[in-house]
C-alpha cells in the first residue's frame, strides 16, 4: 500500500499522521506518480491550522500540493506520458505521500538536468511569482520593488523580473542580501529608514511593487513610494488589500484569481523548467525531511527556515 501524511482535525503539527492508503489508480485524464520529493509551502500549515478557510472534514485530509517523481500509471485519454517518465506536478492535494493520482494537465515533463528536489520546489513559489509579474505587466523599463525578496516566491520573482529586463530592488535581511544580489536583484535592508533607502537607490522612483512579506512596514512603505495603486500587489495581505486600494493575488483575498491568472500559474512551471535546463534559473533548497517528519518540516517552514524545505518519502 501507499503511504500519506493526513489529518482529521485542525491544529498543530501533532495532528499530522502517517497512514497507509490504497495504491492510487490513474483514472481518465490522470497519471499516477511515485513521489521522490514534495515541496513544503506555507499554505500547507496555514490550512492545517485553520488560518485559511477549509471545508468541513469528511474523512482524513492530505496535505501538500507540489512534488516531483516519475510516472507509474497512465489513465485513459492521456497522451504524452509513459511509465517511468520523470515529472513535476503542482496543485494536487495530498503530495506528502509515496504515490498519488494527478490530473495530467497539472503534470509536466522534468528535464534530465532538473533533480526531483528542484522540481518539487517549483509549484506554488514559481507559479505565484510568474503570475504576479504577468499581472502587473512588468517590462524592461520598470523598476520593481519586491518585499521579501529572499523567500522562495521572492527569489523566483527577482529572477523572472530580471529576465524580463526590469531593474529589481529587493528587501531582505543582511544575512540574505548576497543571495538576492546573486539572483540579479539589488538588496536593501528592511527596517527603519526603508523608504529613504529605496528612494536613494531608485532616484527615478519605483514603478511597481510586489509584497511577499505582508508586514505593516511593507504595506506602509509601498503606499508611500508609489501612487499608482494598481501596480502594487500583495500575496499575503489579501483580506485587507481593498482597504489599502492595492491588488491581491491570493493570500486570503475574497477576490479569486481570474482564469487568466490561474493559467499563468500553471504556465510558469514549463517556462521555469526550460530555464533550469538552460542553466538560467536558480532554486535554493533547504533541509530535507522524511515523510514521518512532516510536522517538523511544517514547523520549520512556519519559523522561516531558509531555502525550500522538502519532504522525501
Amino acid at each position: 500500500m501507499a503511504k500519506a501524511i493526513q489529518y482529521t482535525e485542525l491544529g498543530g503539527p501533532e495532528v499530522l499522521t502517517l497512514n497507509e492508503i490504497p495504491d492510487p489508480i490513474a483514472g481518465p485524464g490522470q497519471v499516477t506518480v511515485r513521489i521522490e520529493a514534495a515541496g513544503v509551502n506555507p499554505i500547507d500549515w496555514k490550512l492545517r491550522e485553520g488560518i485559511r478557510p477549509t471545508p468541513p472534514f469528511t474523512g482524513p485530509r492530505g496535505t501538500g500540493t507540489d512534488a516531483a517523481g516519475h510516472i507509474t500509471g497512465v489513465g485513459e485519454g492521456v497522451d504524452g506520458f509513459r511509465i517511468g517518465d520523470p515529472v513535476v506536478f503542482t496543485g494536487a492535494p495530498g503530495a506528502y505521500a509515496t504515490d498519488i493520482a494527478v490530473p495530467a494537465e497539472k503534470v509536466f515533463a522534468r528535464p534530465a538536468r532538473v533533480t526531483a528536489g528542484v522540481g518539487a520546489a517549483l509549484g506554488i513559489p514559481v507559479g505565484t511569482a510568474y503570475q504576479a509579474i504577468r499581472s502587473l505587466g512588468i517590462r524592461g523599463d520598470d523598476t520593481l520593488l519586491i518585499h521579501g525578496a529572499s523567500g522562495s516566491v521572492g527569489q523566483a520573482a527577482v529572477q523572472l523580473a530580471a529576465l524580463a529586463g526590469a531593474r529589481v530592488i529587493g528587501t531582505t535581511s543582511d544575512a540574505r542580501a548576497e543571495r538576492v544580489a546573486d539572483l540579479g536583484g539589488e538588496p536593501i535592508a528592511y527596517g527603519d529608514g526603508l523608504v529613504d533607502r529605496v528612494r536613494s537607490a531608485a532616484a527615478g522612483g519605483v514603478t511597481a511593487i510586489l509584497d511577499f512579506a505582508g508586514t505593516d512596514e511593507a504595506i506602509d512603505a509601498s503606499l508611500e513610494l508609489l501612487e499608482d495603486r494598481d501596480r502594487i500587489a500583495t500575496i499575503v495581505r489579501g483580506p485587507d488589500a481593498a482597504e489599502f486600494g492595492i491588488r491581491a493575488f491570493g493570500g486570503g483575498s475574497p477576490v479569486p484569481l481570474t482564469a487568466q491568472q490561474e493559467t499563468w500559474r500553471l504556465e510558469a512551471i514549463p517556462v521555469v523548467l526550460a530555464l533550469l535546463a538552460a542553466g538560467r534559473f536558480s532554486v535554493e533548497l533547504g533541509e530535507r525531511y522524511a515523510l514521518e517528519q512532516a510536522g517538523e518540516a511544517q514547523r520549520a517552514s512556519r519559523e522561516g527556515a531558509p531555502g525550500k524545505l522538502l519532504i522525501v518519502p
